[in-house]
């Protein structure tokens, strides 16, 4: 089965203009991502789908794959379903563009489960506490007992009514790993109820009753939506060069 990272690479953004072009220890988010997500040696393919030239000519400098995508799309899968025109690969992982650093074992991990033949979709996610599991912008997903996510919800779920003291939430990390067909099939369906209501597109394959396959990681990624992340993701990089 052949295996290729997709990292959707939109150029606009709100909190940060530009983020994915700004440095980030000599070379440009985006390419740090993208190096980074080669360097895992999980994937038999990496390309970057982008809407800006800039970008293009930042990864083609390095010699990567970049595959021009439409400026209009609603989603990061959006975006990278366009691109499998060019890609050819049975397996896509949906590597988020603005993660600079991303990590071998959780990848690894994740691509894994595809071994199993009924799996078509999987995620991955971490353990988190209860306070913060109070953050709205941090999504939040409950289990069956295979690890096949009920719901996700922006709100903290399980509700813990008993105030039980040993209660932990699983935070959902937002990679996603598809089965070539089920992406294809995922992003011509319309929104759902659910979807529009929390905003989160997952959850249109949750009301279709699609079965995601959920993964631990105790990987926490960082992710770049500000600058006082930007200036995180340089500290950290200082600390390991």
């Amino acid at each position: 089965m052949k295996t290729a990272a997709l990292i959707p690479a939109r150029y606009a953004s709100t909190r940060l203009p530009a983020k994915l072009i700004q440095d980030l220890g000599g070379i440009s988010v985006i390419q740090r991502t993208y190096v980074s997500s080669v360097a895992t040696g999980v994937f038999d393919e990496v390309w970057v789908v982008t809407d800006h030239k800039e970008i293009e000519k930042q990864i083609l400098d390095l010699g990567g794959n970049v595959f021009m995508s439409k400026k209009a799309h609603q989603s990061g899968s959006d975006r990278i379903a366009e691109a499998l025109e060019a890609v050819d690969a049975d397996l896509i992982v949906n590597v988020q563009g603005d993660e600079p650093f991303q990590d071998p074992k959780s990848l690894q991990d994740l691509v894994s489960v595809f071994d199993r033949p009924k799996v078509k979709m999987a995620s991955l996610m971490c353990r988190i506490s209860e306070d913060e599991a109070y953050n709205p912008n941090t999504v939040k997903v409950v289990l069956d007992e295979k690890k096949n996510a009920i719901y996700f919800s922006r709100s903290p779920i399980p509700f813990n009514r008993e105030r039980t003291e040993d209660i932990f939430y699983w935070k959902h990390v937002g990679v996603y790993a598809y089965m070539r067909e089920l992406l294809l099939e995922f992003t011509s369906w319309p929104k759902g109820r659910l979807e529009q209501i929390e905003m989160l597109e997952q959850l249109r394959l949750v009301e279709r009753g699609v079965k995601i396959q959920m993964v631990e990681t105790e990987h926490q990624a960082i992710a770049i939506d500000t600058k006082e992340d930007l200036d995180r993701a340089r500290n950290f990089l200082r600390s390991i060069l």
